[in-house]
């Protein structure tokens, strides 16, 4: 087993998760089995419980572990699905520590941070590096390690850096003795920032990082600079130089238009025979044609001309992050359609009225933009605040016949919605929102425990079985009679209220094995009205986009009934024929050229 260790230096965000899946993504293209570990500091057993403004965006496993979204990043890239134990965090080493303690299993020693902690962090390591991910029954040979750590740097008023991350630290300078040099190798990212005001490009900080690092008892094998433009040669031999690497050992990762650029770029440099000769890898110099793939996505994102617009409406518009692997599956799709996403995003409480008292302004530009989308999103989220502009988004949709697809809680609000305006239920609501509504037309779960928030909800993969042939879903999923996808909620449908749907052309497609559950909703005489139960988003991949936004995209650009022809499906009764673009109907669908 060989272990690459990904560190970062001078600052957090700088890209350290992109870098490792498409280190990932190479060494795989050279024809290995790669996994992935993230690692991240904080005391939290998992990331099920974040704020969405503290991390981002809650990614879900197959197996229902709740992780941070990098991990999404290193499935989307790598196309593997891993496990909850891939994502190591301190709370989940000091549990399985302290269990250990309480059983008895270290025979009365003291328990430390040095050697207990640092041993079961190795021990965890080395045990799910193990674990095959990729459908493959045999172990990986390349583990991808990006820990959360940033190197401590001394100054006189003490200690600046990650604390939490001292135990991961002390753990990786040991394990690198134990898995030994040939097995072992470490990359640092670091920012080389470019001041405005004299457009230099600075190496101190990296400098700074990387003596600190090495203080540590870690020595990086590579450094990989992130900056706004290419790094110039002097400045890449001046790093070279104060941090003791060769030139050839400093890489630059400069800000380019798409992430599916990177991995190339990284290969452009000389990556895959670097490696070859640090870690004795059986490969040749080069990497092979999944790579080529990557190239021509980045070569094809660059120049398409057309746009389609697709507004999201949600509670968390603030930070991109929190809807991260639903900005991918967004723009997979519109890749595999030949147009560039234009993504706007809306936060759901500036559609309501109570905003245009407050500051018509932002009433009027939510709106604005709400109007002019080709297609329109509601993605999942929890609580009351927003869920009325949602609705009315979706009541927008519906009547205006804009493709629409409601995702979780979206998918709860449009049966509300539809409740409330077309079967005059006009009390309808959730018993999240409203515990005591007179019409409970979404309740809580058995697996619902209002005492504890952490791992209570219905997550993980689960089968939806489909319930009818004439289903948009079902043709876009390949007419299949089921699908597996990954979902996360407290709420459902109620199931003894569906019949008054249904005889409004509001139908429950889609549900699951024992037909309790209503997992996927569908509007007849509408281009494209979709809800689902699930999360689709965190199955898409960039050659393989999900359904459901795909759907949403062919839709938003007059495509879907053309597609699904092309692909020798009968468009469901019942639907509106889009109009097509231009010669399309004619022409193969860039998902088929890159799957």
């Amino acid at each position: 087993m060989k272990y690459i260790l990904v560190t970062g230096g001078v600052i957090s965000g700088i890209g350290k998760g992109i870098i490792a899946s498409s280190i990932g993504t190479i060494l795989k293209s050279c024809g290995l089995r790669v996994t992935a570990i993230k690692i991240d500091p904080y005391i939290n057993i998992d990331a099920g419980t974040f704020s969405p403004y503290e991390h981002g965006e809650v990614f879900v496993l197959n197996d229902g572990g709740e992780v941070d979204l990098d991990l999404g990043n290193y499935e989307r890239f790598l196309d593997i699905n891993l496990y909850k134990d891939n994502n190591i965090t301190t709370g989940k080493i000091y549990h399985h520590v302290i269990k250990k303690e309480r059983r008895g299993d270290y025979l009365g020693k003291t328990v430390q941070v040095v050697p207990h902690i640092t041993d079961a962090i190795q021990e965890w390591v080395m045990n799910q590096s193990k674990v095959p991910v990729d459908g493959n029954p045999e172990e990986p040979q390349i583990c991808v390690i990006e820990a959360s750590i940033q190197p401590a740097l001394r100054s006189l008023g003490g200690t600046i850096g990650d604390i939490e991350g001292m135990p991961f630290v002390e753990a990786f300078r040991q394990f690198q003795f134990k898995a030994k040099r040939e097995n072992f190798y470490n990359i640092h990212v670091s920012l080389v920032p470019q001041p405005s005001a004299t457009g230099e490009q600075k190496t101190k900080p990296t400098q700074n990082s990387v003596r600190a690092l090495r203080g540590l008892g870690l020595s990086p094998d590579l450094i990989m600079c992130r900056s706004s433009t290419p790094i110039e040669m002097a400045v890449k031999e001046k790093i070279s130089m104060f941090c003791h690497v060769k030139p050839e050992q400093v890489m630059c990762i400069h800000d380019v238009s798409s992430t599916y650029r990177v991995p190339v770029l990284l290969e452009q440099q000389g990556i895959v025979k670097h490696f070859k000769e640090r870690l004795d890898l059986p490969v040749g110099d080069s990497s092979s044609g999944l790579l080529l793939q990557w190239g021509n996505m980045a070569d094809r994102y660059e120049r398409l001309q057309k746009t389609c617009s697709i507004v999201l409406v949600g509670k968390y518009t603030k930070l991109r992050d929190c809807y991260a692997s639903v900005f991918k599956a967004l723009e997979h799709s519109a890749l595999a359609v030949n147009h560039k996403l234009n993504l706007m995003y809306i936060d759901s409480i500036d559609l309501e009225q109570d905003t245009n008292a407050q500051d018509p302004v932002r009433f009027h530009e939510a709106w604005q933009k709400l109007c002019t989308a080709d297609g329109i999103l509601v993605p999942g989220g929890f609580g009351l605040r927003g869920t009325l502009g949602k609705m009315q988004a979706i009541s927008w949709a519906r009547t205006k016949k804009i493709p629409f697809l409601g995702v979780c809680l979206g998918m709860q609000l449009a049966v509300i919605e539809f409740a409330r305006n077309c079967l005059d239920m006009k009390d309808a609501n959730s018993t999240e929102f409203e515990p005591s509504t007179p019409i409970p037309l979404v309740i809580d779960m058995p697996e619902h425990n209002p005492g504890e928030l952490g791992g209570t909800m219905r997550l993980g993969l689960r089968k939806t079985v489909f319930k009818t042939q004439n289903s948009v879903l079902r043709k876009l999923y390949g007419d299949v009679p089921f699908i597996e996808e990954r979902h996360r909620h407290r709420y459902e449908v109620n199931p003894s209220m569906i019949s008054h749907f249904e005889q409004k052309d509001l139908a429950f497609v889609g549900q699951d094995v024992d037909g309790n559950r209503m997992e996927v909703i569908e509007l007849a005489n509408h281009p494209y009205f979709v809800g689902v139960q699930f999360h689709p988003e965190f199955s898409s991949r960039p050659m393989k986009p999900s359904p459901p936004y795909l759907g949403l995209l062919l839709a938003a650009t007059g495509n879907l009934h053309a597609y699904l022809q092309q692909m020798g499906l009968p468009p469901p009764s019942g639907e509106n024929i889009d109009k097509s673009d231009d010669g399309f109907a004619g022409s193969r669908m860039a998902e088929l050229e890159i799957s």
